[in-house]
């Protein structure tokens, strides 16, 4: 693999010491075989020639951001899309290469990918395994193959079990999968089955997630002509009480609002970064990073991702400065979806030097008494009922731009 700027050794040998801070890395592989019904991700169908070129770009991209920020320590590293398995092991192997490179990435570091449930043999997961992958996502969404119809995704159920169960012969002992529940005209008993036929096969973590009709998909289009129905927001709540009984009772720990593990154990690392407001880069066209008060993100589409990297190592087209105010919103905002954990007050008050109650002490109080929030002496957190209504208590806690600086 190549560089299109300085040389790798040169980059290394400008590597600035700073403070050992852990920073999780995200890596986008935007490509995929076709775009689903429900998508407005940053992918991309049919640029198969960019896949070299891309991967090169972003082990640029690492680099230039290595040489820029100096030393830091990797605990997790995800690699997402789009469909990261559409690559071959070659090209992911240079990605997580280039990696371990410039950071220092943790020993026992979570390293995830993100896998499209079909065709993959055991073979292939094994050169995973040997790359340091340790844990895979895999995007099941539904044992219903109509339902799967609808979704376009591409793969039976059937599929996806085979699919499973070559990872698990490869050796992988922490595999995620993801379902989507709240489809047009789903009976609440397929949800059921969904949910029993994946806790059967037990899988060691678990995300649903509710159908969103977002802007730009075919399922937005669909509802909007009349095609399919708008699911009912009274359904939707019964489907996610079902799967927090389900899990439940298969003894999963439900530890974020839309997430579930086997034990804390199998708790996704990566995305606790996320939820505690914690720093991340993230690298890839239309990738995110929050980094030193900072957030900012990349050109989105990978042609123009490629040629600003190549002419200057960078490819960032928005960054915000995060105020005081603001990230500790945002704390509150993210924070408050972890169901046991919650907002730590500890946590807080080492963060922003201040008492939780100190600056949010009324709202706190008047979220508890309309039964949403639950305070106590370590933390604070959402209610059974809170969950249901997360974003109206999320919003309580963002500032009015006008009190931003």
């Amino acid at each position: 693999m190549t560089t299109t700027a300085l040389n790798w050794t040169e980059k290394q040998n400008r590597l600035r010491a700073t403070t050992d801070q852990p920073v999780a890395l995200y890596l986008h592989v935007p490509f995929c075989h076709h775009r689903c019904s429900y998508c407005d991700f940053n992918i991309y169908a049919g640029m198969k020639s960019l896949y070299v070129p891309y991967i090169e770009a972003v082990a640029e991209e690492i680099a230039v951001t290595a040489a820029r920020v100096g030393h830091v320590r990797v605990p997790s590293i995800y690699v997402g899309g789009g469909t990261p398995s559409l690559l071959p092991v070659e090209l992911i192997g240079g990605l997580l290469t280039a990696v371990r490179t410039f950071f220092e990435v943790d020993t026992e570091a979570e390293v995830t990918l993100e896998a499209n449930p079909s065709g993959l043999p055991a073979a292939y997961f094994a050169q995973l395994r040997s790359l340091g992958v340790n844990r895979l996502s895999l995007g099941v969404q539904s044992s219903h193959d109509d339902e799967l119809y609808l979704l376009r995704r591409g793969h039976s159920f059937q599929e996806a079990i085979e699919t499973y169960e070559a990872a698990r012969q490869a050796g992988f002992d922490n595999v995620n999968v993801d379902l989507i529940y709240g489809l047009p005209n789903q009976p609440i008993e397929k949800w059921r089955a969904t949910l029993e036929r994946v806790i059967a096969v037990q899988p060691d973590h678990l995300s649903a997630y509710s159908l969103q009709m977002e802007e730009r998909t075919a399922m937005l289009r669909w509802v909007q002509n009349g095609r399919v129905s708008e699911p009912d927001d009274d359904d939707v709540a019964t489907m996610y009480e079902l799967a927090q009984d389900l899990l439940n009772r298969a003894r999963f720990d439900h530890y974020e609002i839309s997430n579930w593990a086997r034990t804390t154990h199998y708790a996704s690392r990566h995305n606790l970064v996320y939820w505690r407001n914690e720093p991340y880069f993230g690298f890839g066209c239309g990738a995110h990073s929050s980094f030193e008060g900072k957030r900012y993100s990349n050109v989105l589409h990978p042609r123009d991702y490629i040629e600003r990297i190549q002419q200057t190592g960078a490819a960032v087209v928005e960054e915000e400065q995060i105020d005081r105010a603001l990230e500790m919103g945002e704390t509150l905002m993210l924070g408050l979806r972890l169901i046991e954990e919650g907002v730590e007050r500890a946590r807080f008050a080492d963060r922003f030097g201040v008492e939780l109650d100190e600056v949010y002490g009324t709202t706190i109080a008047k979220l508890t008494a309309q039964g949403l929030l639950e305070a106590n002496e370590g933390c604070v957190r959402l209610t059974p009922q809170g969950r249901l209504l997360g974003n109206r208590v999320f919003g309580e806690f963002l500032p009015d731009e006008s009190q931003q600086r």
